[in-house]
């Protein structure tokens, strides 16, 4: 009839769920093993999981990192290349670490695969030559970090958040690694690489009878022990929302991440209503953060929140990552967004597809054996109710808008938040010093420092020709740099994930044409050429012209010496003087996107920064210039490091001029 509305249906009872549970026996020892049998598919998969309390390494921190980096590197019966040559020719995955093991191979192989796992495991070869060659390893990987944001800013977060002597605030350095001893690597191994606490779930092709009996060869020797458990003293939230910020002048972008501590657990009568009010705040795609922070305004190539739902303490976070311009923005933002799901009810709308992908994600990884024996894992660690995933789906199901208003206000703390900003401080600070909060500095190891020098004034009589001068004197003179016609650099540079280095080659001439290439071997990985009339760039194998706007650019800088060109320009405009790598350095406005800095003792040109546009979001890209040495009369820079998505450490070992290059390159 017309006019009469039609009442919505009433959503039907939950789906009922029905979990199997795996097999499961216990050593001598304590080692508790789980066995779920699938036989859909010839393989099977082993992982072992030492479930001691997290302890905190004071002044030997990295004791934990060397053991996970030398268990597995050979054992007492076979050396570290007969093992992984035995690996790869079985076709089987085997890695391990200071908390455990993990193996998957086909099922025909299982039983020689999970004995080379327990051989590696319980058998360890702990030889000086091997630890000292994986510290030093490890000690790279801490150099490279320095100049890392996103690095610094996981180590502050973890130091401001918890305190440096909680397990979770300390922080690895090359200070604390060179107090490590191979002796301290096997006294850790003795006290925590013990079975008290030790799983071992075995997923796949197997017959429990057949594989208890493997089990209890392989594995029941290990000596019975429980390592130690030591209580720490829970951190504590600060009094009043604050930012934590940390100057970075090589920053790009700024770091935000919003803390506070959290004491969640999943056996929590909250925990459900928690974990959906964090999905629509910043959990997913379609959240309140994310929604407005990138597609709203188009600051960021996302945003999200997570919360920790562990036996420890842990934390709630919102975080994302935003250009310089708009790090004070993003943070009103972001505090609007906590204070909205704490003061407004969720949409009906927004609350059932979130329940929505919950349950789907639920119900799709239910059927996989891997799924059953992780759930059965976390109900034995997690000490969960045994009908704890049975009613998941229920559990969900019953979070009102109410439950996720209550829970926001008592997990989102936005009265008692820090801020920790990990960015360039001339840049942001002027907009942060705006906003309603205070301030406080830390510097890249969580301590107290003062703040950070804002950009100074350019002195009187220092112009924009007297710095492009002193640059050209700097490098060897008007003179020289004007008879450079052409330039051919050659170097190597490390892409993560490569097997070897990788060849550099920059060409440039005099008349605006430039061709850089990077290359493994004989194989061209990317080539970008600036030619006459057109410039293209090429990788894997596909060729894209470039714009008109970026070929303009492009072949303006595409000679040997730029800043022969900005003397008789307008356009470059003196800025300030700001630090780079600890050193002042005029900034000089070379056009709408690039900033050349150049050192105010040396004169030389010490970085770069480009402002760069992709899919409606705009980057600035950083490039170092060191290591300046003399060719025929002139600097040049020997190492070039560029930001690129990715560091680009590059070290040229020669460098020609006026030969090398000739009219094809640029074709």
């Amino acid at each position: 009839m017309q006019g009469q509305i039609i009442p919505q249906p009433k959503p039907g009872p939950s789906p009922s769920i029905k979990i199997n549970k795996p097999e499961t026996f216990e050593l001598k020892n304590g080692l508790k093993v789980m066995v779920v049998e699938n036989h859909k598919l010839p393989r099977v998969s082993f992982s072992l999981s030492i479930d001691n309390a997290p302890y905190a390494e004071g002044n030997k921190k990295g004791v934990a990192d060397m053991a996970s980096a030398l268990i597995g590197e050979g054992t007492t019966k076979i050396s570290k290349d007969a093992f992984n040559e035995e690996i790869d020719f079985l076709g089987a995955n085997v890695s391990f670490g200071a908390s455990g093991a993990f193996a998957s191979s086909l099922s025909k192989y299982a039983g020689r695969v999970l004995e080379l796992m327990a051989d590696g495991a319980l058998n360890p070869n702990f030889t000086q030559e091997e630890f000292d060659k994986q510290k030093a390893k490890i000690i790279e990987g801490l150099k490279s970090d320095e100049k890392s944001v996103p690095a610094v800013a996981e180590r502050v977060k973890g130091v401001l958040t918890y305190g440096k002597s909680h397990p979770s605030g300390e922080y690895l350095s090359e200070e604390t690694l060179n107090n490590v001893t191979l002796a301290d690597v096997k006294q850790n191994y003795n006290t925590y690489f013990v079975p008290g606490n030790a799983y071992l779930v075995i997923v796949g092709d197997v017959k429990l009878k057949d594989v208890k009996k493997t089990v209890e060869k392989l594995f029941g020797s290990w000596k019975a022990a429980t390592a130690p458990s030591i209580s720490y003293t829970d951190p504590k939230d600060v009094q009043y929302s604050q930012i934590n910020f940390v100057d970075m002048p090589n920053a790009v972008q700024s770091e935000v991440a919003a803390i506070n501590i959290s004491n969640l657990k999943m056996t929590d009568p909250d925990y459900f209503a928690v974990i959906v009010a964090n999905q629509i705040l910043g959990g997913d795609f379609n959240s309140y953060i994310n929604m407005n922070l990138r597609e709203a305004h188009g600051w960021t190539y996302g945003a999200r929140s997570a919360i920790g739902g562990d036996k420890y303490v842990s934390n709630f976070e919102a975080s994302t990552q935003v250009r310089n311009a708009v790090t004070d923005s993003t943070v009103v933002e972001m505090f609007k967004e906590i204070k909205r799901i704490r003061t407004e009810k969720v949409s009906d709308e927004m609350l059932s597809n979130v329940k929505a992908g919950y349950v789907g994600r639920f119900v799709m990884q239910v059927e996989k054996p891997q799924t059953i024996a992780t759930y059965a894992l976390r109900t034995r660690t997690q000490g969960l109710p045994d009908d704890f995933y049975e009613n998941y789906i229920k559990n969900i199901n019953a979070v009102t808008a109410d439950d996720v208003m209550r829970v926001a206000n008592k997990y989102f703390l936005a009265d008692n938040m820090r801020v920790i900003i990990v960015g360039k401080g001339s840049d942001v600070l002027p907009g942060l010093e705006k906003l309603k909060m205070p301030i406080l500095y830390f510097d890249k190891y969580g301590n107290k420092t003062d703040k950070p020098a804002s950009k100074k004034e350019v002195p009187a009589g220092v112009t924009t020709k007297t710095v492009l001068d002193n640059y050209i004197k700097a490098i060897g003179g008007e003179k020289a740099a004007k008879a450079v016609k052409t330039v051919l650099m050659t170097g190597t540079t490390e892409l993560p994930g490569a097997p070897s280095p990788l060849a550099f080659t920059l060409k440039v001439d005099v008349k605006g044409k430039s061709s850089v290439e990077l290359a493994m071997g004989p194989m061209s990985i990317m080539k970008q050429v600036v030619g006459d009339k057109e410039g293209y760039q090429v990788q894997q194998g596909q060729k894209m012209a470039m714009e008109a706007d970026e070929f303009k650019d492009a072949k303006a800088s595409a000679v040997p010496f730029e800043e022969l060109t900005l003397l008789t320009s307008a356009e470059p405009k003196l800025t300030g003087i700001e630090p780079i790598n600890g050193n002042d350095a005029y900034a000089l406005q070379a056009n709408a996107d690039t900033v050349y800095y150049y050192d105010l003792k040396s004169g030389l040109k010490v970085a770069e920064a480009k402002t760069q546009e992709n899919e409606g979001q705009k980057m600035t890209l950083m490039t170092y210039f060191n290591d300046y040495k003399d060719v025929k009369g002139l600097k040049f820079p020997f190492n070039i490091v560029k930001n690129v998505g990715i560091e680009l450490d590059i070290k040229f070992t020669d460098i020609k001029i006026n030969e090398g290059v000739t009219d094809a390159d640029f074709q």
